[in-house]
């Protein structure tokens, strides 16, 4: 039986989900893309991968139903076997808006996905990696935000609020299964150039807003798939409910 890894990355079709699928496909992980609509960008990054000789699929799933995230675990112990990286990458963001204009079908949607899926995520990853049931262990890596800490007024409260549930639950869930052989840690990247930032309406939003940071730049994707990358691997053995802020100092 091959004794690679198998790693996760929830949302891997673009973006932070992209490097991360990317690079641990260079050290020799075996990969499950998930995507939600853009089948396309999922299957690009998977014969990327191919081509440097990893092993890779790409599985459709909006992890916000919790039928399609049952599918999509089930789809990886079949064609890539036992789960021992989990990265919850996906989420989602919605135009710029004050609190006072949101509609609760936004708000909902924003949760379904940015806290519900990542439960979900979590929860069927701990049911195969905990030594409780079994399993011999693993790491997950939750994708939060700077948001949570900052807050976003003005522009995305809602989406800062549903990181804030990340934040907890990262730190929760770590302490729950620390015995069982799962660490669990997180990311919060800042003002990073991605595509996300066109959902909310403003393409070039980390260009405006590069002044205000520290570093006078934003961040690429690559800096935080490294970041992730560490954390799921043994030379963070004894990291669990850590986070690693990459937002240039802000």
């Amino acid at each position: 039986m091959n004794n690679k890894p198998v790693a996760i990355i929830t949302g891997g079709s673009r973006g932070i989900g992209a490097a991360t699928a990317k690079l641990l496909g260079e050290k020799g992980y075996r990969i499950c893309v998930n995507y939600r609509r853009d089948e396309a960008a999922a299957n690009a990054v998977v014969n990327d991968l191919k081509a440097c000789g990893a092993s890779a699929i790409a599985v459709q799933a909006n992890i916000a139903k919790e039928e399609d995230t049952l599918r999509l675990f089930e789809i990886i112990d079949r064609d890539l076997g036992p789960v021992t990286a989990l990265v919850n990458n996906a989420g989602i963001l919605l135009p710029q808006m004050r609190v006072e204009d949101m509609a609760a079908s936004r708000i909902n949607e924003i949760l379904e996905t940015n806290v519900t899926g990542t439960f979900l995520c979590c929860r069927e990853a701990v049911k195969r990696m905990s030594t409780k049931h079994g399993g011999c262990g693993g790491s997950i890596v939750n994708v939060s935000s700077a948001a949570s800490r900052i807050g976003a007024a003005g522009e995305y409260v809602d989406y800062a609020a549903s990181k804030g549930a990340v934040d907890t639950l990262t730190r929760g869930l770590a302490l729950e299964v620390a015995a069982e052989g799962i660490r669990v840690n997180c990311v919060r990247p800042g003002f990073i150039y991605t595509r996300m930032h066109a959902d909310g309406g403003e393409p070039d939003r980390v260009a405006r807003l590069a002044d205000s940071i520290p570093l006078k730049r934003g961040g690429t994707p690559e800096e935080v798939a490294n970041a992730i990358f560490w954390l799921l691997s043994d030379d963070a053995s004894y990291s669990t409910g850590s986070f690693i802020d990459l937002a240039g100092g802000r």
